[in-house]
């Protein structure tokens, strides 16, 4: 007779007849009591002990939070106004969360967590088609996505976004200046860029926007791979570009990552795998502990051809982690500007209410041993993009990569 789990059969343990004396039968009941009642009462410590060994990471503790009750009851009783109770518990999770002192560390309510996922997914819902990034600490279009209302309303690369339905960004972030241009698709939106010394005006219709996280062009005999986040499509949209890239008789390739702020991090272990052969791509570290080895898969289509990838300080994470992979085993070189520096490993862990925390798990390390925390990556050949270059059409960093495969 077996048990299954799943479809796999496991054979039942033999059974073993025991046979005891009364008293030592008494015994054993007693213990077993004592056992149980010290269970009941130490469950946590039982727990934080056993789960480690089984693999589990569980934390047992809990916190005194009389003192959020007595702020709560002290709100409700004086406070002259309604009081959403999930936006207070909200409140009081992110807060929490907060002062953990790690900002990448968050927690995201139901509303921002399903904005979260649709970023990494591409899929902005109502949008402009625009990629908003900062320079000089200006809300700026990094570039249009093709087809989209932006380009066709005539939006350009290097624009400072002034304002949105006439109010002034000012000291906006990009994400606030994002979250205004977005909005119901059908719905129109005025943004005012500033272009050179020129204000202009431009209303422009939302649409729906979907943004593909990797493209892919052939010039002449070299391959230009733009991977602008790394998703759940990342790898095997890459993988088809790679193997076009070698049925058209490429024999460079270009592999742009500016402005690609990163996503899952086994989506650029498995891009890395189109040049690396079982080669380490990231270690990760905890509490200056090994505690994973990421490798490249053996399917390496674009092994042994010369490679440049393009970086800079919006390059970051999963970016970083791929920049680095490559530069580290000496199968590409680094043209840009220096990338983000984020070392840091996060991982996304469902809360009720549709909350979820986003958590620092880990500190990631490249082959060769660093971490890039604050510090970034310094590219082998150092070339800047300028607000003019990018206003001219002109992109001096893409050209240098051309030139250093020559």
């Amino acid at each position: 007779m077996t048990e299954r789990s799943s479809n796999m059969a496991v054979p039942r343990r033999s059974e073993k007849k025991w046979s005891f004396s009364p008293s030592a039968f008494c015994l054993i009941i007693g213990l077993t009591l004592i056992v149980g009642f010290v269970a009941g009462m130490r469950s946590d410590m039982i727990v934080g002990v056993i789960a480690p060994a089984l693999g589990f990471k569980v934390e047992t503790s809990t916190l005194n939070l009389s003192n959020v009750q007595e702020t709560y009851q002290t709100l409700k009783s004086n406070f002259d106004g309604n009081l959403d109770q999930q936006k207070l518990i909200d409140g009081a999770s992110r807060g929490m969360v907060a002062a953990a002192g790690d900002q990448y560390t968050v927690y995201m309510d139901k509303a921002e967590a399903a904005e979260f996922n649709n970023d990494l997914s591409g899929d902005i819902g109502g949008g402009v088609g625009a990629e908003v990034g900062l320079r000089d600490n200006k809300p700026t279009i990094i570039r249009t996505l093709k087809g989209t209302p932006a380009e066709a309303a005539g939006l350009n690369a290097g624009d400072v976004i002034v304002a949105v339905n006439d109010k002034a960004t000012g000291a906006s972030t990009v994400d606030d200046t994002v979250k205004q241009i977005r909005g119901a698709v059908g719905t129109t939106v005025k943004i005012t860029v500033l272009r050179g010394n020129q204000q202009k005006d431009f209303t422009v219709t939302r649409a729906t926007i979907s943004s593909p996280s990797v493209e892919s062009t052939v010039d002449g005999e070299t391959g230009i791979l733009t991977i602008s986040r790394f998703d759940a499509q990342t790898t095997d949209s890459a993988r088809k570009a790679a193997q076009d890239f070698k049925d058209k008789g490429v024999k460079k390739v270009i592999v742009d990552l500016r402005g690609n702020g990163g996503g899952y991090l086994t989506a650029a272990q498995d891009v890395a795998g189109l040049w690396l052969d079982n080669q380490v791509v990231v270690s990760e570290r905890t509490s200056g502990k090994v505690t994973d080895e990421l490798k490249s898969g053996t399917n390496a289509i674009l092994a042994g051809l010369p490679t440049v990838v393009l970086v800079n300080g919006g390059s970051a994470s999963a970016s970083e982690i791929l920049a680095g992979a490559l530069q580290d085993h000496g199968v590409a070189k680094l043209v840009g500007e220096k990338t983000f520096g984020k070392g840091s490993v996060q991982k996304l862990l469902n809360l009720s209410q549709d909350a979820v925390l986003k958590v620092t798990i880990a500190k990631w390390y490249t082959p060769n041993g660093k971490n890039i925390n604050k510090e970034g990556i310094t590219p082998d050949k150092t070339v800047a993009l300028t607000a003019e270059d990018a206003n001219a059409a002109r992109d001096p960093q893409l050209d240098a990569a051309k030139a250093l495969l020559k």
